[in-house]
């Protein structure tokens, strides 16, 4: 194994164990800190200025066909996205969240097929299915759990999912084509413009008289660690493995996330995420990773 190829796996390992923790640390702060719309503004707005700095380096001019494809990847991508998934997780459990966005290869294999035109072989459909009765039977679950799990939270994760399962097949036209840092700041930018208006007003009600220096270390590690270096770490990784390899590290979320709630209600002793940890959710994991592991064995291959 070369040099740049280990550097690649510990750049995914990074990114999806700041993925994993993320989960938990972002969700700590909501609603009772800050709301979700503001929590995002501030997010976008942090790392789209990061990316914009270091885009200020790389001179490449965007053709005007390709700006509505950038703004409607700052929608799915950004805006919506991000609201979405926010929201949920401000209303579920990490641990349904983290299962949940596992079953993005399912998705995006559907919107493949559909738009395009990607064969769906016997292995892709059985894993579809396989993963869709996962993902489905934790979602209903939402509200019969217990814990901080919560159907409508569950429903705004799998629609961010799916809103981020599209913008990842539409934005790969423009991959091929533009420096990745040139997209990713151009997505972030429109995607602040679409937010703006949900979360201007959430942020204005933020009182951060109540911020804690825990508060803004969070809202710290949410900006430069969720969002700034996991791109550029998945940016980095993606020039030197496959992407059904760096998708596959998507399995050390739930992982992370099972671990990170264990240590909170029994170590931490925060009796709310006690009932987070079941079996029903074990075996809904399990079918999810079923599904995505067969979906990527034929690209493996």
């Amino acid at each position: 194994m070369t040099k740049n190829l280990y550097k690649a796996h510990f750049a995914l390992l990074g990114a999806n164990l700041i993925y994993g923790v993320n989960y938990i640390v972002a969700k700590g702060i909501m609603p009772n800190k800050i709301g979700p719309s503001a929590f995002i503004f501030l997010r976008i707005l942090g790392a789209g200025i990061l990316f914009w700095f270091i885009k200020s380096f790389i001179k490449e001019k965007v053709e005007r066909k390709d700006f509505l494809r950038l703004i409607l990847c700052g929608i799915l991508g950004i805006a919506v996205n991000q609201l979405l998934f926010f929201h949920g997780l401000n209303l579920t459990s990490p641990i349904d969240a983290s299962i949940i966005m596992t079953s993005l290869p399912v998705i995006i294999m559907i919107f493949s097929f559909f738009m395009l035109k990607e064969k769906l072989t016997r292995n892709k459909l059985l894993g579809i299915a396989i993963g869709s009765i996962g993902a489905i039977v934790l979602i209903g679950y939402g509200n019969k759990s217990g814990g901080t799990s919560s159907l409508v939270g569950n429903l705004f994760i799998f629609t961010n999912a799916c809103s981020y399962g599209l913008y990842l097949v539409i934005v790969k036209p423009l991959m091929k084509k533009y420096n990745t840092i040139t997209i990713i700041s151009w997505i972030f930018l429109f995607g602040f413009v679409f937010m703006f208006p949900f979360g201007i007003q959430d942020l204005l009600a933020t009182d951060f008289s109540n911020f804690t220096t825990s508060t803004y270390l969070t809202i710290t590690f949410v900006i430069l660690g969720t969002t700034f270096f996991a791109y550029l770490f998945n940016i980095y990784a993606l020039n030197h493995v496959a992407p059904s390899i760096a998708g596959s590290y998507v399995y050390l979320q739930p992982a992370i996330s099972f671990i990170m709630v264990a240590l909170y209600a029994f170590v931490f002793n925060q009796k709310e995420y006690e009932q987070d940890i079941n079996s029903v959710k074990l075996v809904s994991c399990l079918f999810v990773m079923i599904g995505v592991y067969l979906i990527s064995k034929e690209k493996n291959k």
